[in-house]
């Protein structure tokens, strides 16, 4: 074995400020509006806005719980080792597993459309080139795969660069977008209704992708170990990105309806953001829209790296993945085995998403999968939550809110919206989804015969953590009284 195979994680690199930059940066404001609001609203109309608005409320929900489990067991793998800590070891190792093949999917769903915009920028007639596209994204890709291997400074540095300059030209944006006179439909309140849904299975359906523009958010979990005060910190930047992108996200979905028709959004669904801008602002507005498009992308790329590098990161220290998988780089105290692993899956899928169609159809299949594995995922560790406080949550009104109703809320919400999309997604989608899912029972089963100790774990309770955190601090001595159970919330 590698003498840095024991070797952790760089603690305090980032503080609350660049957290909270990764947590936008995670969404990918720019880049989920261009790539998605075609589908979005191909799936429900008008009611665009009203499916950000209602997969909000529960999302915040998620957000909730994702805070309040990662002050009681900091991990890179998230939920990874929440839920296999609270609910049963395979269920957290799906969830684990649902976070690494969406991030691995979307490897393809982002890169792609990031060498499409970047051609875009010297020759339109070449963004609909999916093999060149591909390569360019690839380029990209490449690049940011080593970022991320440069370690949490690099990264967090370049982040600022990109994310900074994306939400400078789409604050810009916004404040245009309101000024501006529409032209294709007139703002209506019932945007932010019920009234435009196909049905409770069309709510679905617009829940479903709206869950997608919201992911990533969570990357801030997946950074506790290198996060100071991450038993705060994490949690809280979560919060703060979901409040940042959704205002951004609905300022600009209304100003889509109000401004750009609906076949002008038909035939250009890889990238609304490009032709809104140029009604926005004729002749320099679509160009400045593309960059943000691009900048978010490439940032949104980095982001998903780091999760699910860290995801396997942690699969691979317990042991329920390949243990290599759990090795630190000497000298950049990066995952680099990982890293490489996931670099090395990804370029072949590049190849492979040629076979698959245009822009527009990888797409469109991708984030409809995406979003069933987001569902899980999310879901279960909202039910963690609520099981890990559950001696808590009648001690007062907001630990019943916060810690019990709202996350209940999300995890249900999301359940029903995976259950109740099966009946309405093509079968691509469906087997990209489902099938990916599935996949993971294999290794799991193998890792769990082959005597894994994450497959008996310590059980996660709220109220004895925070009982030992608290005889930390008070300890005269300095030091935890119960200093084995200590540790037992941690790696």
């Amino acid at each position: 074995m590698s003498s840095n195979a024991g070797r952790g994680l760089t603690p305090n690199v980032l503080s609350t400020f660049d957290t909270i930059v990764m947590a936008v940066a995670g969404s990918a404001p720019a880049y989920s509006l261009a790539a998605t609001t075609a589908v979005l609203v191909g799936a429900v109309g008008f009611a665009a806005p009203a499916a950000l608005l209602y997969c909000a409320i529960p999302m915040l929900g998620i957000a909730l719980a994702f805070g309040r489990l990662g002050r009681i067991d900091v991990n890179a793998g998230a939920s990874y080792s929440w839920v296999g800590r609270t609910l049963h070891p395979f269920l957290g190792f799906l969830s684990g597993w649902a976070l690494v093949i969406s991030a691995t999917i979307f490897m393809v769903a982002g890169s792609v459309p990031a060498g499409a915009l970047t051609l875009s920028l010297f020759d339109a007639g070449l963004a609909s080139n999916t093999a060149l596209a591909t390569l360019v994204g690839a380029g990209w890709f490449l690049v940011m795969l080593l970022v991320v291997l440069g370690g949490a400074r690099l990264t967090v540095r370049a982040q600022l660069l990109m994310s900074g300059v994306e939400l400078l030209i789409l604050v810009l944006f916004a404040f245009g977008a309101l000024l501006h006179r529409g032209s294709a439909a007139a703002f209506d309140w019932s945007w932010l209704g019920f009234g435009h849904f196909d049905g409770v299975s069309g709510f679905a359906s617009g829940a479903l992708i709206a869950a997608f523009y919201y992911w990533g958010w969570d990357v801030t979990s997946n950074l506790s170990e290198e996060t100071r005060n991450s038993r705060r910190t994490a949690g809280l930047a979560g919060l703060v990105g979901i409040g940042i992108v959704f205002l951004l996200f609905e300022v600009f979905t209304i100003a889509v309806n109000v401004i750009v028709s609906a076949g002008d959004i038909e035939e250009n669904s890889a990238n609304v953001l490009a032709v809104l801008g140029e009604a926005i602002w004729p002749g320099l507005g679509g160009k400045l829209l593309v960059v943000a498009v691009m900048l978010s992308t490439i940032a949104t790329l980095e982001t998903t790296l780091i999760q699910v590098t860290r995801s396997l990161f942690a699969m691979g220290r317990d042991r329920t993945l390949p243990s290599a998988l759990g090795r630190v780089h000497r000298r950049w105290n990066t995952p680099w085995v990982a890293i490489a692993a996931v670099g090395a899956v990804a370029l072949a899928m590049f190849v492979a998403s040629n076979a698959l169609g245009s822009v527009g159809e990888i797409l469109s299949d991708a984030v409809a999968a995406i979003g069933l594995q987001i569902a899980v995922y999310y879901g279960l560790a909202g039910i963690a939550a609520v099981v890990a406080y559950r001696k808590m949550l009648l001690r007062s009104p907001a630990d019943f809110l916060l810690g019990g109703a709202w996350p209940l809320f999300g995890a249900l919400f999301m359940f029903w919206i995976f259950f109740e999309s099966l009946t309405e997604l093509n079968g691509a989608s469906i087997a990209i989804g489902v099938g990916g899912l599935a996949v993971g029972l294999i290794p799991m089963i193998w890792y769990w015969k082959q005597g894994s100790s994450y497959y008996r774990p310590a059980k996660l309770d709220a109220s004895r953590a925070i009982e030992i955190d608290e005889s930390y601090v008070n300890s005269s001595s300095g030091r935890p009284d119960y200093a084995d159970d200590a540790m037992a919330t941690d790696f």
